[in-house]
């Protein structure tokens, strides 16, 4: 029996209910029967094998940081399709001991070679979306790896090649195959990963695909996880891997991309200042620029403090209305103006100024709907350029993973490969990102350019929003984030109100039905309380879908000093918590 799976029947042994909503979703472990203590240190993330490679490096002494990127790299291996090492993430970190809040951007850049017409047919029209993402042309210069070693170069503990261990190991024995992976190895993600012999090769062994239950090994990916353990992050950025990524992208078979050595040797995370607001009697903190994440969370949840949602409550469809319009009323303003802020001007504090937000909050109706799409506001610093308005959405092939530490540090970190398997394409057991298509296919519209167009070096907006959110005392009190493109933004402000409004539990607010408007239709989750709203918001004026919005949130909070997690039962998570041995 391996490690990770000693530890997960560990768990099964000596189970302490946090939170009973659904069966085994949110558990504690103990070395041995214990009375009830509080977990000092906990881990939720998208499949239990990566929650058990976190906690076992906490185990052995590592921090939240440590603990993470064990956690990144198995989540590579066992859900190949949502993030990884070909890909980028941000990550927020606390640090207990200072109380400071450090965001580190790992984006992906675009390569020196590309031009403002990449992803436009020679008639100037923009491509089809999946004729974009098949083949080199859509990836961006890989930042997971850069990040995850500035990071740890800054706060980790353990030593980091020890931190590869579990998913080196996991890798060569092998895993089982999952229900998610399983279901989008038929249709046509199938058939787009049948374009590549890698791809063909690696989940159609025979010519059938991998089902759920299968064991896989991917010893390609154990050499390259090796290399990178024993030589750094030079190993991936220089030298034999970056020789192959590159060669892959210029001879893909459908279409090559401009990704070059230099691009890839020039690659540099960057720290940058975390976006945080007051809302409520809470501060809330997220990822800025080059992610819309934090300041349309902001935005919204700012829109919204002039409304008393506690006493409306969840059950009230009016509480919903008000989700819905003050969400149209942010997404106009990040189609206009949220871009890389290294390239274009994003008026930042503008976005948050109490005044805009209250001018912008009267435009919000009770008994009415604003017509969509709402036009964006003039929050003051905003650019003397005028953009054009951005409509372009992300797709969803992305992870999330939060985790708290005995010492009270946390991680709240999410990382993407864009859509699933991002660009089809596969090298040295991993998978390459399609991040580029997260830029706007048209540079330009009505002779303004569009702030989120395709530069040289520029990282393309992206969605993501890890957050971390502290009591007015300045204590942690949640860290959450989710996987779902621009649907992102709504997962997490649905779980912020149910949390800090609703005072519901995490794993509650995680279950409780997505509502998503991105500036056009109220979307509705299919099957859930959210579907109920329907003829009230239709009676309002909302154009309303019924939808599958399969978000992936996963989530630690602290209430009273007690430890409690949550994992999304849309997709294969868990939340587990440890106790330390009682002397």
């Amino acid at each position: 029996m391996n490690l990770q799976d000693q530890i997960i029947n560990s768990a099964l042994s000596w189970i302490v209910a946090i939170v009973l909503v659904l069966s085994g979703t949110v558990v504690a472990v103990a070395t041995e029967p214990i009375s009830q203590v509080p977990p000092q240190y906990m881990v939720s993330a998208a499949n239990p094998k990566a929650t058990a490679a976190g906690l076992d490096i906490l185990r052995r002494g590592g921090n939240a940081v440590d603990a993470a990127i064990a956690v990144q790299l198995v989540l590579n291996l066992v859900e190949p399709q949502s993030s990884g090492i070909g890909g980028g993430g941000f990550m927020l970190f606390y640090d207990a001991s200072t109380r400071e809040i450090l965001s580190y951007d790992g984006r992906e850049s675009a390569p020196t070679g590309v031009t403002p017409d990449i992803f436009l047919t020679p008639e100037g029209e923009p491509m089809k979306f999946f004729d974009a993402v098949l083949g080199g042309r859509s990836v961006g210069t890989p930042g997971t790896v850069a990040m995850l070693a500035q990071v740890h170069k800054n706060h980790g503990e353990m030593p980091w090649s020890e931190l590869f261990e579990p998913a080196i190991k996991l890798a060569q024995d092998g895993f089982t195959v999952g229900y998610r992976l399983a279901l989008m190895l038929v249709g046509r993600h199938a058939d787009r990963l049948k374009t590549f012999a890698k791809t063909r090769e690696y989940y159609f062994p025979g010519g059938s695909p991998l089902t759920a239950g299968d064991i896989r090994t991917n010893y390609a990916f154990a050499e390259t996880l090796i290399e990178i353990a024993q030589h750094g992050p030079e190993a991936f950025y220089r030298g034999a891997i970056a020789e192959d990524i590159v060669e892959t992208i210029l001879n893909a078979s459908h279409r090559s991309g401009e990704l070059t050595l230099s691009d890839l040797s020039k690659y540099q995370a960057i720290r940058r200042p975390p976006i945080c607001l007051s809302y409520r009697n809470y501060r809330i903190c997220g990822m800025g620029p080059p992610s819309s994440g934090a300041l349309t969370v902001g935005q919204i949840l700012g829109l919204l403090e002039y409304y008393d949602l506690k006493s409306l409550g969840a059950g009230n469809p009016i509480s919903w209305h008000l989700i819905a319009e003050a969400s149209k009323l942010a997404f106009a303003d990040r189609n206009r103006y949220m871009a890389d802020s290294d390239f274009v001007e994003v008026p930042t504090e503008g976005l948050f100024d109490p005044t805009y937000l209250a001018n912008r909050s009267r435009l919000i109706k009770l008994d009415s709907v604003l017509d969509t799409p709402v036009t964006h506001g003039l929050p003051p610093g905003s650019p003397a350029v005028s953009y054009a308005a951005d409509f372009d959405v992300s797709r969803s092939g992305t992870s999330h993973l939060s985790i708290v530490d005995s010492e009270g540090n946390a991680v709240s970190m999410t990382g993407s490969i864009e859509g699933p398997f991002g660009s089809y394409l596969m090298v040295r057991g991993f998978h390459l990102n399609n991040e580029l298509t997260d830029f706007s296919f048209v540079p330009e519209k009505d002779g303004m350019q569009v702030a989120n167009r395709v530069e040289p070096g520029k990282r393309p907006r992206s969605s993501m929003a890890p957050t971390l959110v502290f009591n007015l005392d300045g204590s942690l009190r949640l860290v959450v984030g989710s996987p779902g493109g621009s649907q992102i933004i709504g997962y997490l402000v649905k779980t912020l109100i149910a949390v800090l409004d609703w005072d519901m539990d995490i794993q509650t607010a995680i279950d409780l039905g997505n509502v998503v408007n991105r500036n056009g239709t109220t979307d509705l989750e299919e099957g859930t309380t959210a579907q109920i709203l329907q003829s009230h918001l239709d009676s309002l004026g909302h154009q309303t879908r019924v939808l599958s919005l399969t978000s992936g949130l996963h989530g630690i909070e602290i209430v009273n000093g007690v430890m409690r997690g949550g994992a999304d039962p849309r997709r294969e998570g868990i939340a587990l918590g440890e106790y330390v041995r009682l002397n």
